[in-house]
């Protein structure tokens, strides 16, 4: 099939839509019809020097992703495509890609570089393409400067795309000692010189016996720091980059270079061009964030042996390093508040001080407080901004004790100024302090004297209420406030102070998200977040305040339901909005279907109401559909089994729902409803229970969604058998091999880092609540035998759990309780095999004299359900 590939390529580029489209197809075609012929086409192209620039960089693109995907099950079909190749053809590609190496077309190298990484990621792990890496190190020896260069970038893509398990360690110092001599100041040209130090910052964590080395160590350090000072901008921000990168990995073998980092970050912080200043900021925020981990493993009390001790770096350097940020806070920029990406060197100064507070505590408030009075009342802006920002950014660390004089002295002063100040970046820094104020320091949590008492609360609600009204950028701030005051009343009992305002604040704040303006600064959004803690914080006292708002909120829906013909641009924030009215909904519904006193009274409205998120389902939006589906749930639970007469019409989404598996969250959410309902519905749901069962069985066994819904999925089936009892029967034949596998599947996975065995435990969770919901489903039921050829398989998996150690408490708490199920509804016939069982007297031990109570608890009630299966 002879195709002129570089048209091809062209014309896929072309501004003409139906021009694009032909050739997009003809490429499709071409290859589903011969892949090999499509691979050394692209790659040939790309090699070629007489071909467009742009026609290559297009065959590399597609190379590139005919390698690799985004999904997880795309990627492996993809990486087996490529294994299952004849190898002559995988021989040609691959040295079409490194001959590109050495061409003079920058982008052609680069794409190759990409496209030899990606086939190198696929195949170094498969113990293939052995000399790739040693052909590579050959290129650095060339005197042209655009070979080393390229060929450091491949080498800096391989480091990012091989796990370094894959690479043994020969190699790897090969590596190293190239990339490191290519960072070389003596490295004449500063395209290498990049390149080198952007490859590092890839193979660091190849470098682990390397950085265990004290020579090896000095003079990547030695390297890495100079870099940070090469007369190229670009070379020295890589550099910093670097640094920040070995912050984290190599934070415990620090200690001997400290004293110059600080000296290169600070000249940098204070001199260099604002993308190197914050990277060399970023240095310190990271070193933060390692010793924030450390301490906090510290006071947790079974690590008291942490991995990694801390050196207390920034508690050293506390006495220079609090002012050079101090200095930062004066760099601001004039319209930063209103663009919402906006990051500066003065935003980095006051995030990392409030790190550096939340790592040493009490000591930063001596260094920060004199900056603060000296500038507050200066009549220059920048001045007055700075003070506010630094005494907001301290406000989490300290102990209330040291804090709570300085807000109290503080507090009129930033009311004050959050209606007095005329500068607009002021106030607005005022409010983001004064939610600062209300979030760590005030609550019932704290033992301290209170900042917020009955005499200000009225002062702080009128500056609040009368900033709302402000511009957006402060008006959102303003509303931020309010959600963290009204948050620290969450458990006020009856008596709130802020009941005799609850009129006026659910009044201001409707106003608010009413503003023409309130699509800016995110405005609209922190209102109805403000109105939903409001509501969520609020009393019985004010409980018809809130009935009132419920036609209000559902006239507004409505509305948007009726909305005519809308551009895109008009749907999205139609959308935005529908999103925000479910989500207000929901919690009304919470709070008022959980009060006995108002549960009868608003379920009047439930019709209606279930009637709009009908509606609403019929917009085709993941966000919308998501918040729709809580509410649903919350209605759901507030009506109990009233909400059967719903189902016939909101059965069909709720399937629509399961079946989502590009946008896994709403899967995900529909599943905790599928959950509500059962609790809800109980038997009534049975008629549903076939499309519910197959849909949720389908996820499971289907490689395209998202791994997170698997385990909700599993308790899901607990749910429903625990509401149609005896009825599950039908589907144990299918629901138990599955839990099986996911079961022996679990129990063996040693996880690798804190994500996998976060997510190993939250699957083992789904899998021991569906076994104790159909164990208790079962209960006293005749049927209960059915059960007995899964009890082997049941203790086998606990066993498995307690021998591999590595149960957080919620696991401990619902494995003892299975093992509890297990002998309560299996009774005698399950006392032999729990005698037989290797661990469960031990592990039952253990659990009863845990420290956590519940676990305790679940132990308790297991020990008498075994004792009684035991004896019997």
């Amino acid at each position: 099939m002879s195709l002129d590939v570089t048209q091809i390529l062209l014309s896929a580029q072309s501004a003409d839509g139906s021009i694009r489209k032909h050739a997009e197809e003809s490429l499709k075609q071409f290859q589903e019809q011969n892949l090999p012929g499509f691979l050394l086409s692209l790659s040939t192209e790309l090699a070629t020097n007489e071909k467009p620039e742009e026609s290559r960089r297009l065959a590399g693109l597609i190379l590139k992703n005919a390698l690799d995907a985004k999904e997880q099950h795309r990627k492996n079909e993809l990486f087996q495509r490529w294994l299952a190749l004849d190898a002559g053809v995988k021989a040609q590609v691959k040295a079409l890609l490194l001959q590109t190496l050495s061409s003079p077309v920058a982008s052609a190298r680069s794409t190759s570089s990409q496209v030899i990484a990606k086939i190198a990621g696929i195949e170094i792990p498969q113990k293939q393409w052995p000399e790739l890496i040693g052909s590579l190190l050959s290129n650095i020896h060339q005197v042209q400067p655009n070979v080393k260069q390229a060929t450091l970038e491949t080498l800096g893509y391989l480091c990012e795309e091989v796990s370094p398990e894959a690479v043994d360690q020969d190699q790897v110092n090969k590596i190293l000692t190239a990339v490191v001599q290519g960072m070389n100041a003596s490295e004449g040209n500063s395209e290498v010189r990049l390149a080198a130090t952007r490859a590092l910052y890839n193979a660091l964590g190849f470098a682990q016996v390397n950085f265990s080395n004290d020579m090896e160590r000095d003079y990547i350090m030695r390297v890495v720091c100079e870099a940070t000072q090469s007369p190229d901008v670009k070379i020295r921000q890589a550099a910093f980059e670097c640094l920040v990168a070995i912050s984290s990995t190599y934070y415990d073998k620090l200690a001997t270079y400290m004293q110059d980092i600080f000296n290169i970050t600070a000249k940098a912080v204070r001199g260099d061009e604002e993308s190197v200043a914050l990277q060399a900021m970023e240095f310190w925020s990271s070193i933060c964030d390692e010793e924030i981990d450390i301490l906090d493993e510290y006071s947790s009390e079974f690590t008291a042996d942490s991995d990694v001790p801390c050196y207390y770096f920034i508690k050293q350097a506390l006495p220079a390093l609090v002012p050079m940020l101090l200095e930062t806070l004066l760099k601001q920029e004039d319209d930063q508040d209103l663009d919402e990406g906006a990051w500066n060197l003065a935003m980095a100064g006051g995030t990392c001080l409030g790190l550096v507070a939340r790592t040493v505590g009490d000591d930063i408030v001596p260094l920060v407080m004199p900056f603060v009075e000296e500038n507050i009342t200066k009549p220059e802006w920048r001045h007055r901004e700075a003070a506010t920002y630094a005494f907001g950014s301290i406000l989490e660390g300290p102990s209330a004790d040291k804090l709570t004089p300085l807000v109290n002295v503080a507090l009129n002063f930033m009311l004050s100024a959050l209606v007095k100040d005329p500068n607009n970046h002021v106030k607005d820094t005022t409010a983001w302090t004064l939610g600062r104020i209300f979030e760590f320091l005030h609550g019932s949590a704290l033992e301290t004297a209170p900042v917020i008492t009955a005499e200000n609360c009225q002062q702080i609600l009128t500056v609040l209420l009368q900033s709302m009204k402000d511009v957006p950028n402060v008006a959102e701030k303003a509303c931020g406030a309010l959600y963290f005051l009204a948050q620290g009343y969450v458990d006020a009992g009856s008596a709130s102070p802020l009941s005799p305002f609850f009129q006026d604040i659910v009044q201001s704040l409707l106003m608010t998200s009413h503003r023409e303006d309130a699509g800016e600064s995110r405005l609209r959004t922190a209102a109805y977040e403000t109105l939903n803690e409001v509501v969520r914080c609020s009393t019985e006292e004010t409980a018809p305040i809130v009935m009132q708002l419920v036609p209000v909120i559902m006239m507004e829906l409505h509305n948007t339901l009726e909305a005519g013909k809308l551009s895109t641009d008009e749907r999205e924030k139609r959308s935005d909005l529908q999103g925000l009215l479910c989500g207000c909904l929901q919690v009304i519904i919470q709070k008022l279907g959980g009060m006995e006193s108002t549960k009868f009274a608003f379920l009047q409205y439930a019709d209606q109401m279930m009637d709009l998120f009908l509606r609403v389902f019929a917009c085709r939006n993941a966000t919308v559909h998501e918040e729709a589906m809580l509410a649903i749930g919350a209605l759901a639970y507030a009506a109990g089994s009233n909400f059967a007469k719903y189902m016939a019409q909101f059965y069909q989404y709720l399937e629509m729902g399961l079946q989502n598996f590009e946008e896994y969250q709403v899967c995900a959410i529909t599943v905790g409803v599928v959950g509500d309902l059962c609790r809800a519905l109980e038997d009534k749901i049975l008629p549903y229970c076939d499309g519910i069962m197959t849909q949720l069985l389908k996820d499971l066994s289907s490689n395209q969604l998202h791994r997170s819904v698997k385990p909700p999925i599993f308790s899901c089936f607990g749910d429903i058998a625990l509401a149609i009892g005896e009825n599950f029967e039908k589907y144990l034949i299918y629901a138990m091999p599955m839990l099986q596998s996911a079961a022996d599947l679990s129990a063996h996975t040693t996880a690798t880092d804190d994500e996998m065995l976060d997510y190993t435990n939250q699957l083992r969770n789904g899998i021991l609540e569906a076994y104790s919901g159909i164990l208790q489903g079962f209960k006293s039921s005749p049927k209960t035998q059915l059960l007995m050829p899964y009890a082997p398989h049941i203790l086998q998996f606990l066993d498995a759990l307690h021998n591999g150690k590595d149960m957080d408490d919620s696991v401990m708490k619902t494995a003892i309780g299975v093992l509890g199920d297990l002998a309560d509804t299996l009774g005698v016939n399950a006392g032999p095999l729990i005698n037989q069982s290797t661990s469960s007297k031990q592990f039952l031990d253990e659990c009863l004299s845990s420290d956590d109570p519940l676990v305790k608890e679940s132990a308790d009630w297991a020990r008498i359900a075994i004792s009684r299966a035991v004896s019997g």
